[in-house]
Protein backbone atom coordinates (compact mmCIF):
# COMPACT_ATOMS: atom_id res chain seq x y z
CA UNK A 1 0.00 0.00 0.00
CA UNK A 2 1.48 3.36 -1.03
CA UNK A 3 1.69 6.07 1.61
CA UNK A 4 -0.90 8.80 0.98
CA UNK A 5 0.32 12.30 0.33
CA UNK A 6 -0.03 14.63 3.35
CA UNK A 7 -2.58 16.73 1.49
CA UNK A 8 -4.77 13.71 0.74
CA UNK A 9 -7.35 12.28 3.11
CA UNK A 10 -5.73 10.00 5.66
CA UNK A 11 -8.98 8.13 6.24
CA UNK A 12 -8.52 5.41 3.63
CA UNK A 13 -9.11 1.94 5.00
CA UNK A 14 -10.32 2.93 8.47
CA UNK A 15 -13.77 1.85 9.73
CA UNK A 16 -15.10 5.36 10.29
CA UNK A 17 -18.74 6.37 10.33
CA UNK A 18 -19.94 8.39 7.32
CA UNK A 19 -19.80 12.14 7.70
CA UNK A 20 -23.07 14.07 8.07
CA UNK A 21 -24.08 16.46 5.26
CA UNK A 22 -21.90 19.57 4.98
CA UNK A 23 -24.87 21.76 5.94
CA UNK A 24 -25.09 20.01 9.31
CA UNK A 25 -22.81 21.21 12.15
CA UNK A 26 -20.11 18.64 12.82
CA UNK A 27 -20.56 19.23 16.59
CA UNK A 28 -23.89 20.09 18.18
CA UNK A 29 -24.12 20.69 21.92
CA UNK A 30 -27.57 21.15 23.45
CA UNK A 31 -28.21 22.13 27.07
CA UNK A 32 -25.00 20.48 28.27
CA UNK A 33 -24.45 20.31 32.02
CA UNK A 34 -21.87 18.59 34.18
CA UNK A 35 -21.76 18.36 37.96
CA UNK A 36 -19.04 16.51 39.85
CA UNK A 37 -20.52 17.19 43.31
CA UNK A 38 -23.74 18.82 44.47
CA UNK A 39 -21.83 20.90 47.01
CA UNK A 40 -19.57 22.44 44.35
CA UNK A 41 -22.39 23.12 41.91
CA UNK A 42 -22.33 22.68 38.13
CA UNK A 43 -19.04 22.88 36.23
CA UNK A 44 -21.06 23.27 33.02
CA UNK A 45 -24.51 24.83 33.15
CA UNK A 46 -26.89 24.60 30.17
CA UNK A 47 -24.27 25.16 27.45
CA UNK A 48 -25.53 25.07 23.86
CA UNK A 49 -23.48 25.74 20.72
CA UNK A 50 -22.88 24.49 17.19
CA UNK A 51 -19.56 24.08 15.41
CA UNK A 52 -19.49 23.99 11.62
CA UNK A 53 -17.37 21.58 9.62
CA UNK A 54 -13.95 23.05 8.85
CA UNK A 55 -14.03 25.71 11.58
CA UNK A 56 -11.20 26.46 13.95
CA UNK A 57 -13.32 27.07 17.03
CA UNK A 58 -11.84 28.62 20.17
CA UNK A 59 -13.22 28.04 23.67
CA UNK A 60 -11.88 30.60 26.13
CA UNK A 61 -12.42 31.52 29.76
CA UNK A 62 -10.66 31.94 33.05
CA UNK A 63 -9.32 29.03 35.05
CA UNK A 64 -12.26 27.00 36.35
CA UNK A 65 -14.68 28.28 33.69
CA UNK A 66 -15.37 24.73 32.45
CA UNK A 67 -13.34 24.77 29.22
CA UNK A 68 -11.54 21.45 29.64
CA UNK A 69 -14.67 19.76 30.98
CA UNK A 70 -16.55 20.89 27.87
CA UNK A 71 -14.00 19.39 25.51
CA UNK A 72 -13.85 16.18 27.55
CA UNK A 73 -17.62 15.87 27.28
CA UNK A 74 -17.36 16.14 23.49
CA UNK A 75 -15.28 12.94 23.25
CA UNK A 76 -16.96 11.39 26.31
CA UNK A 77 -13.90 11.29 28.53
CA UNK A 78 -16.46 12.84 30.88
CA UNK A 79 -20.07 11.72 30.97
CA UNK A 80 -22.45 14.72 30.85
CA UNK A 81 -24.90 15.11 33.71
CA UNK A 82 -27.50 16.44 31.28
CA UNK A 83 -28.01 17.59 27.71
CA UNK A 84 -26.80 16.15 24.40
CA UNK A 85 -23.52 16.11 22.48
CA UNK A 86 -23.64 15.04 18.82
CA UNK A 87 -20.39 14.62 16.86
CA UNK A 88 -20.43 13.70 13.17
CA UNK A 89 -23.99 12.46 13.51
CA UNK A 90 -23.35 10.32 16.61
CA UNK A 91 -24.77 11.26 19.99
CA UNK A 92 -21.59 10.58 21.94
CA UNK A 93 -23.26 11.56 25.20
CA UNK A 94 -25.33 8.36 25.04
CA UNK A 95 -22.92 5.88 23.45
CA UNK A 96 -21.28 3.04 25.34
CA UNK A 97 -18.81 0.24 24.68
CA UNK A 98 -17.88 -0.58 21.11
CA UNK A 99 -20.13 2.12 19.63
CA UNK A 100 -18.36 4.78 21.72
CA UNK A 101 -14.91 3.45 20.81
CA UNK A 102 -15.81 3.55 17.12
CA UNK A 103 -17.17 7.10 17.38
CA UNK A 104 -14.01 8.25 19.17
CA UNK A 105 -11.91 7.31 16.15
CA UNK A 106 -13.46 10.33 14.47
CA UNK A 107 -12.31 12.59 17.33
CA UNK A 108 -8.58 13.21 17.78
CA UNK A 109 -7.23 14.96 20.88
CA UNK A 110 -3.97 16.66 21.81
CA UNK A 111 -3.01 17.66 25.35
CA UNK A 112 -1.08 20.39 27.12
CA UNK A 113 1.60 18.02 28.43
CA UNK A 114 1.84 15.79 25.32
CA UNK A 115 1.09 12.47 27.14
CA UNK A 116 3.65 10.53 25.10
CA UNK A 117 4.86 7.08 26.15
CA UNK A 118 8.53 7.43 27.07
CA UNK A 119 9.23 3.75 26.31
CA UNK A 120 8.06 4.10 22.69
CA UNK A 121 9.72 5.81 19.78
CA UNK A 122 8.04 8.62 17.89
CA UNK A 123 6.73 6.10 15.36
CA UNK A 124 5.60 3.83 18.18
CA UNK A 125 3.62 6.62 19.82
CA UNK A 126 1.88 7.44 16.55
CA UNK A 127 1.19 3.73 15.99
CA UNK A 128 -0.65 3.31 19.30
CA UNK A 129 -4.14 4.46 18.19
CA UNK A 130 -3.77 2.42 15.01
CA UNK A 131 -3.07 -0.66 17.11
CA UNK A 132 -6.10 0.07 19.30
CA UNK A 133 -8.23 0.49 16.16
CA UNK A 134 -6.84 -2.84 14.87
CA UNK A 135 -5.56 -1.35 11.64
CA UNK A 136 -3.65 -4.10 9.77
CA UNK A 137 0.07 -3.96 10.49
CA UNK A 138 0.91 -3.64 6.80
CA UNK A 139 -1.04 -0.37 6.63
CA UNK A 140 0.45 1.22 9.74
CA UNK A 141 3.94 1.96 8.43
CA UNK A 142 2.83 3.99 5.38
CA UNK A 143 0.24 5.81 7.50
CA UNK A 144 2.79 6.70 10.20
CA UNK A 145 5.30 7.88 7.59
CA UNK A 146 2.69 10.15 5.98
CA UNK A 147 1.69 11.61 9.34
CA UNK A 148 5.27 12.32 10.41
CA UNK A 149 5.88 13.98 7.05
CA UNK A 150 2.77 16.09 7.60
CA UNK A 151 3.97 17.39 10.98
CA UNK A 152 7.58 17.86 9.89
CA UNK A 153 9.14 14.97 11.83
CA UNK A 154 9.96 12.48 9.08
CA UNK A 155 13.55 12.26 10.37
CA UNK A 156 12.52 11.60 13.99
CA UNK A 157 10.61 8.32 13.58
CA UNK A 158 13.09 6.31 15.68
CA UNK A 159 13.78 9.01 18.28
CA UNK A 160 12.39 8.78 21.82
CA UNK A 161 10.38 11.53 23.56
CA UNK A 162 13.32 12.34 25.85
CA UNK A 163 15.31 13.35 22.76
CA UNK A 164 12.71 15.85 21.54
CA UNK A 165 11.99 19.50 22.27
CA UNK A 166 8.60 20.59 23.59
CA UNK A 167 7.47 21.68 20.15
CA UNK A 168 8.55 18.37 18.62
CA UNK A 169 6.68 16.44 21.32
CA UNK A 170 3.52 18.38 20.53
CA UNK A 171 3.98 17.60 16.83
CA UNK A 172 4.11 13.91 17.75
CA UNK A 173 0.93 14.42 19.75
CA UNK A 174 -0.73 15.98 16.70
CA UNK A 175 0.38 13.13 14.44
CA UNK A 176 -0.92 10.59 16.95
CA UNK A 177 -4.25 12.42 17.18
CA UNK A 178 -4.57 12.28 13.38
CA UNK A 179 -3.70 8.59 13.10
CA UNK A 180 -7.30 7.36 12.84
CA UNK A 181 -8.17 10.06 10.28
CA UNK A 182 -10.61 12.00 12.49
CA UNK A 183 -12.81 14.79 11.21
CA UNK A 184 -12.56 16.62 14.56
CA UNK A 185 -9.38 17.56 16.45
CA UNK A 186 -9.74 18.65 20.09
CA UNK A 187 -6.86 20.71 21.52
CA UNK A 188 -6.85 21.12 25.31
CA UNK A 189 -4.41 23.97 26.10
CA UNK A 190 -2.18 22.59 23.36
CA UNK A 191 0.26 25.54 23.39
CA UNK A 192 0.29 26.46 27.08
CA UNK A 193 3.52 24.57 27.80
CA UNK A 194 5.36 26.08 24.82
CA UNK A 195 7.41 29.23 24.37
CA UNK A 196 5.96 32.01 22.13
CA UNK A 197 8.01 31.12 19.04
CA UNK A 198 7.12 27.42 19.26
CA UNK A 199 3.49 28.34 19.90
CA UNK A 200 3.39 30.22 16.59
CA UNK A 201 4.90 27.21 14.81
CA UNK A 202 2.29 24.85 16.26
CA UNK A 203 -0.52 27.27 15.37
CA UNK A 204 0.80 27.48 11.80
CA UNK A 205 0.79 23.68 11.66
CA UNK A 206 -2.80 23.48 12.93
CA UNK A 207 -3.90 26.08 10.35
CA UNK A 208 -2.21 24.07 7.61
CA UNK A 209 -3.83 20.81 8.74
CA UNK A 210 -7.21 22.53 8.94
CA UNK A 211 -6.80 23.86 5.40
CA UNK A 212 -5.35 20.75 3.75
CA UNK A 213 -7.39 18.05 5.45
CA UNK A 214 -10.63 19.98 6.06
CA UNK A 215 -10.32 19.14 9.75
CA UNK A 216 -12.56 20.81 12.33
CA UNK A 217 -10.40 22.07 15.22
CA UNK A 218 -11.75 22.87 18.69
CA UNK A 219 -9.14 24.82 20.62
CA UNK A 220 -9.48 25.22 24.40
CA UNK A 221 -7.19 27.94 25.70
CA UNK A 222 -6.78 30.80 28.14
CA UNK A 223 -4.27 32.48 25.79
CA UNK A 224 -6.12 35.28 24.02
CA UNK A 225 -3.39 35.70 21.42
CA UNK A 226 -3.98 32.11 20.28
CA UNK A 227 -7.67 32.80 19.67
CA UNK A 228 -6.88 36.05 17.88
CA UNK A 229 -4.33 34.39 15.62
CA UNK A 230 -6.11 31.20 14.60
CA UNK A 231 -9.79 30.86 15.57
CA UNK A 232 -12.59 31.58 13.10
CA UNK A 233 -15.23 31.41 15.86
CA UNK A 234 -15.05 31.65 19.63
CA UNK A 235 -17.12 30.86 22.71
CA UNK A 236 -16.56 32.57 26.07
CA UNK A 237 -17.28 30.56 29.22
CA UNK A 238 -17.64 31.96 32.71
CA UNK A 239 -18.39 29.76 35.73
CA UNK A 240 -19.72 27.02 33.51
CA UNK A 241 -22.07 29.19 31.47
CA UNK A 242 -21.77 30.33 27.87
CA UNK A 243 -21.74 34.14 28.06
CA UNK A 244 -20.81 34.96 24.47
CA UNK A 245 -20.35 33.17 21.15
CA UNK A 246 -19.81 34.09 17.51
CA UNK A 247 -17.26 34.91 14.81
CA UNK A 248 -13.94 35.74 16.47
CA UNK A 249 -13.67 39.17 14.86
CA UNK A 250 -17.18 40.14 15.96
CA UNK A 251 -16.69 38.95 19.54
CA UNK A 252 -13.36 40.74 19.85
CA UNK A 253 -14.61 43.91 18.17
CA UNK A 254 -17.96 44.17 19.96
CA UNK A 255 -18.02 42.05 23.14
CA UNK A 256 -21.50 42.16 24.66
CA UNK A 257 -20.76 41.01 28.19
CA UNK A 258 -18.59 42.62 30.89
CA UNK A 259 -16.90 39.25 31.34
CA UNK A 260 -15.82 39.14 27.70
CA UNK A 261 -14.66 42.78 27.70
CA UNK A 262 -12.57 42.19 30.81
CA UNK A 263 -11.16 38.87 29.64
CA UNK A 264 -10.23 40.23 26.21
CA UNK A 265 -8.56 43.36 27.61
CA UNK A 266 -5.11 41.90 27.01
CA UNK A 267 -5.51 42.02 23.24
CA UNK A 268 -8.30 44.54 22.62
CA UNK A 269 -8.39 47.80 24.58
CA UNK A 270 -12.12 47.86 25.35
CA UNK A 271 -11.52 48.42 29.06
CA UNK A 272 -9.60 51.41 30.39
CA UNK A 273 -6.85 50.82 32.96
CA UNK A 274 -8.21 51.33 36.50
CA UNK A 275 -6.15 54.46 37.12
CA UNK A 276 -7.73 56.11 34.07
CA UNK A 277 -11.22 54.77 34.76
CA UNK A 278 -11.03 56.36 38.22
CA UNK A 279 -10.84 59.82 36.63
CA UNK A 280 -14.17 59.41 34.80
CA UNK A 281 -17.69 60.33 35.81
CA UNK A 282 -20.70 58.46 34.38
CA UNK A 283 -22.70 61.67 34.01
CA UNK A 284 -21.68 65.02 32.45
CA UNK A 285 -20.67 67.78 34.82
CA UNK A 286 -19.82 71.43 34.40
CA UNK A 287 -16.09 70.74 34.52
CA UNK A 288 -16.00 67.59 32.39
CA UNK A 289 -15.51 66.57 28.76
CA UNK A 290 -17.05 63.54 27.03
CA UNK A 291 -14.92 60.43 26.61
CA UNK A 292 -15.38 58.56 23.32
CA UNK A 293 -14.47 54.95 22.57
CA UNK A 294 -13.97 54.29 18.86
CA UNK A 295 -13.76 50.76 17.42
CA UNK A 296 -11.80 50.64 14.16
CA UNK A 297 -12.54 47.82 11.72
CA UNK A 298 -11.70 47.14 8.09
CA UNK A 299 -10.37 49.81 5.76
CA UNK A 300 -11.60 52.58 8.10
CA UNK A 301 -8.84 51.56 10.54
CA UNK A 302 -6.43 53.41 8.24
CA UNK A 303 -8.39 56.69 8.18
CA UNK A 304 -6.85 59.80 9.87
CA UNK A 305 -9.57 59.88 12.51
CA UNK A 306 -7.90 62.12 15.08
CA UNK A 307 -6.90 64.65 12.41
CA UNK A 308 -10.51 64.72 11.21
CA UNK A 309 -11.81 65.43 14.71
CA UNK A 310 -9.43 68.39 14.97
CA UNK A 311 -9.62 69.80 11.46
CA UNK A 312 -13.27 69.19 10.58
CA UNK A 313 -15.01 69.53 13.93
CA UNK A 314 -12.72 71.74 16.03
CA UNK A 315 -12.35 69.17 18.81
CA UNK A 316 -9.20 68.91 20.91
CA UNK A 317 -8.92 65.14 21.46
CA UNK A 318 -6.75 63.85 24.26
CA UNK A 319 -5.89 60.17 23.72
CA UNK A 320 -6.30 58.10 26.87
CA UNK A 321 -5.80 54.54 25.68
CA UNK A 322 -5.72 52.41 22.54
CA UNK A 323 -4.16 49.78 20.32
CA UNK A 324 -4.58 48.15 16.89
CA UNK A 325 -4.22 44.40 16.23
CA UNK A 326 -4.77 42.01 13.36
CA UNK A 327 -7.66 39.57 13.89
CA UNK A 328 -8.32 36.94 11.21
CA UNK A 329 -6.26 39.05 8.81
CA UNK A 330 -8.32 42.18 9.43
CA UNK A 331 -7.27 45.28 11.39
CA UNK A 332 -9.12 45.81 14.67
CA UNK A 333 -8.37 48.75 16.90
CA UNK A 334 -9.91 50.49 19.89
CA UNK A 335 -9.10 54.10 20.70
CA UNK A 336 -10.40 55.93 23.76
CA UNK A 337 -10.06 59.71 23.83
CA UNK A 338 -11.39 62.80 25.56
CA UNK A 339 -13.30 65.02 23.11
CA UNK A 340 -12.08 68.29 24.57
CA UNK A 341 -13.79 71.60 23.69
CA UNK A 342 -16.59 69.82 21.83
CA UNK A 343 -20.00 71.41 22.16
CA UNK A 344 -23.01 69.13 21.88
CA UNK A 345 -23.51 70.01 18.22
CA UNK A 346 -19.91 69.42 17.22
CA UNK A 347 -19.70 66.17 19.13
CA UNK A 348 -22.93 64.87 17.57
CA UNK A 349 -21.64 65.78 14.10
CA UNK A 350 -18.31 64.05 14.81
CA UNK A 351 -20.05 60.86 15.97
CA UNK A 352 -22.24 60.89 12.85
CA UNK A 353 -19.12 61.30 10.69
CA UNK A 354 -17.46 58.31 12.36
CA UNK A 355 -20.60 56.24 11.80
CA UNK A 356 -20.57 57.12 8.09
CA UNK A 357 -17.00 55.81 7.93
CA UNK A 358 -18.23 52.49 9.32
CA UNK A 359 -16.72 53.01 12.76
CA UNK A 360 -18.47 52.30 16.02
CA UNK A 361 -18.19 55.26 18.41
CA UNK A 362 -19.89 55.85 21.73
CA UNK A 363 -19.60 58.10 24.75
CA UNK A 364 -18.51 55.93 27.69
CA UNK A 365 -18.16 58.60 30.37
CA UNK A 366 -16.93 62.07 31.14
CA UNK A 367 -13.44 63.14 32.15
CA UNK A 368 -13.24 65.48 35.08
CA UNK A 369 -10.80 68.21 34.15
CA UNK A 370 -9.09 68.59 37.57
CA UNK A 371 -8.50 64.83 37.78
CA UNK A 372 -7.22 64.76 34.25
CA UNK A 373 -4.96 67.74 35.00
CA UNK A 374 -3.48 65.90 37.98
CA UNK A 375 -2.85 62.87 35.80
CA UNK A 376 -0.94 64.97 33.27
CA UNK A 377 0.89 67.01 35.89
CA UNK A 378 -0.72 70.42 35.40
CA UNK A 379 -3.81 72.39 34.29
CA UNK A 380 -5.28 71.92 30.84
Amino acid sequence: MNAPLPSESLAAGLPLAPHPPVSEPVIRIEGLSKTFSDAAGPVLDDVSLQIARGDIYGVIGRSGAGKSTLVRCINRLERPSGGRVVVSGHETSRLEGRALRTARRDIGMIFQHFNLLSSRTVAGNVALPLEVARVPKAERGPRIAALLELVGLADKAQAYPSELSGGQKQRVGIARALATAPSVLLCDEATSALDPETTQQILALLRDINRRLGLTVVLVTHEMEVVRDIASHVAVLERGRLVEEGATFDVLAFPKSPVARSFLAGIVAHELPPEIQATLSPEPQADSDPVIRIVFTGAAANEPIVADLVGRFGLRPNILHGRIDQVAGRPLGVLTLVAGDGGDGRLAAALAHLARLGLHAEVIGHALRPALARRHGGPR
